[in-house]
């Protein structure tokens, strides 16, 4: 059974206690939300985890990073060290988005290393196996895309992305709107060009019960994902975005009806007065799924700063409900991240999430920086380092700049921490 399943059952998995332990919440908390579908543990039947991890109400704000080779770069070891990097950080998932070099391989390469739930985009290796046999994109036939599916679940891949409200309706609806950027989404576009070109509805749309059967099977979460999100402000919360969503919240319950997990994708490019909106849009629609946002951007022109804007719209999503932010990179519309982009992502959108979880009261977000506040007022600095989400960055940053005394060298002796304490007649008893 799926763990959607065992919960309707009234039964707590051990990975369901696991996340409970986790969380600090009681099993029945996880197993409920699970049974509501407001809850979901991408855990794949065939992907041993060192930890599993909860995705929905009431849980962190989980961080998602996103790696993969290009057909520029192709390298699985650079992959593979991205991975090991994102790891290191706290990102609480991975994705692989590769489109160059030997696709299966380098996903099984990264499932045999990953200790933490992965996700892919299985119309990648789709289209581009189709361009390898038949030429184009355009020539891919419903049975090579399901088959690349099935391929992945079964290697383990704990959830996938699957542009299921890319329909013919939807598409109609993208054309009358009209767009700035049109669609930004890869996998967005290739099905809108196979639609248009082949005069039929999108396989994963209209097979639907076939892809739940695979979902089911090994238990692979399914990540509805927003083909036509915004990829730029004018283009927020307009008809065609709505559209898809509306046909998303239609196949939630449909999945919820097979026993299978699923979450759902949101935008994209957002300005900062619609991003609750686009969240408690889903959260109505979709009846409480788990919302999984890229970024959102907040303005258009940050590009090598991207990580800035998406971790502001990250706060903001994650503070009106979302669940799963997916993190944007300084090389976000710029090109392929190496693993200092990989860092900066993870820990952009983690200091996004914890910012949500401590004003949405999650256990322990308060106590951390509690226990950083007092820290600072003692001036305990290996107490500061290892508190920080990058201790490095800050032990060196401290190093190099270090004061003579037992401030920082910004103030010296005139640290008000300090003097305050003097003042009052109780000295730090550390430093």
């Amino acid at each position: 059974m799926t763990q959607l399943e065992l919960a309707r059952k009234g039964i707590a998995s051990l990975e369901m206690k696991l996340v409970a332990d986790a969380e600090g919440v009681t099993p029945e908390f996880v197993q409920q939300g699970i049974a509501q579908g407001n809850i979901v543990i991408p855990a794949n039947r065939n992907h041993k985890l060192s930890r599993y991890y909860g995705i929905g109400k009431g849980l962190r704000v989980k961080v998602n990073a996103n790696i993969g080779t290009s057909s520029d770069y192709g390298d699985v070891n650079n992959e593979l060290e991205k991975l090991r990097v994102a790891i290191e950080y706290k990102a609480d998932t991975v994705m692989d988005l590769s489109t160059g070099g030997d696709l299966s391989a380098i996903r099984r390469a990264i499932l045999d290393e990953s200790t933490i739930p992965l996700g892919t985009v299985p119309i990648y290796q789709a289209g581009i196996e189709t361009i390898e046999r038949r030429g184009a994109i355009l020539n891919m036939t419903p049975d090579d895309l399901f088959r690349v599916i099935e391929e992945h679940a079964a290697d383990g891949v704990d959830f996938v992305t699957v542009h299921c409200g890319v329909t013919r309706v939807s598409i109609e609806r993208l054309k009358r709107q009209g767009r700035v950027t049109d669609i930004v989404s890869r996998g967005g576009a290739l099905l809108l060009g196979w639609i248009l070109h082949n005069d039929q509805e999108n396989p994963l749309y209209e097979q639907y019960d076939r892809l739940l059967e695979i979902a089911r099977k090994f238990d692979v979460t399914l990540s509805l994902g927003d083909g036509l999100r915004p990829g730029s402000l004018a283009d927020a919360t307009d008809r065609a975005q709505v559209e898809e969503l509306l046909i998303l919240g239609e196949l939630v319950e449909r999945a919820w009806d097979a026993g299978v997990q699923v979450m759902v994708e949101g935008p994209g490019h957002v300005p900062l007065d619609q991003i609750a909106a686009n969240v408690q849009l889903q959260k109505s629609l979709c009846k409480g799924a788990p919302f999984y946002v890229l970024g959102p951007l907040v303005t258009d022109i940050a590009a090598g700063y991207d990580h800035i804007s998406g971790a502001i719209g990250g706060a903001i999503a994650a503070l009106a409900g979302a669940d799963f932010l997916c993190y944007v990179t300084p090389s976000e519309h710029l090109g392929l991240p190496d693993l200092d982009d990989v860092k900066e992502g993870v820990i952009a959108s983690r200091i996004a999430g914890h910012a949500a979880d401590i004003a949405r009261g999650v256990k322990g977000a308060w106590e951390w920086d509690r226990t950083m506040s007092e820290a600072r007022k003692n001036l305990d600095w290996e107490e500061q380092v290892r508190l920080c989400l990058d201790p490095q960055k800050a032990r060196h940053v401290h190093g190099q700049r270090a004061s003579s005394g037992k401030a920082c060298s910004m103030c010296g002796e005139l640290c008000a921490l300090q003097l305050v304490t003097d003042f009052l007649g109780a000295k730090p008893e550390k430093c």
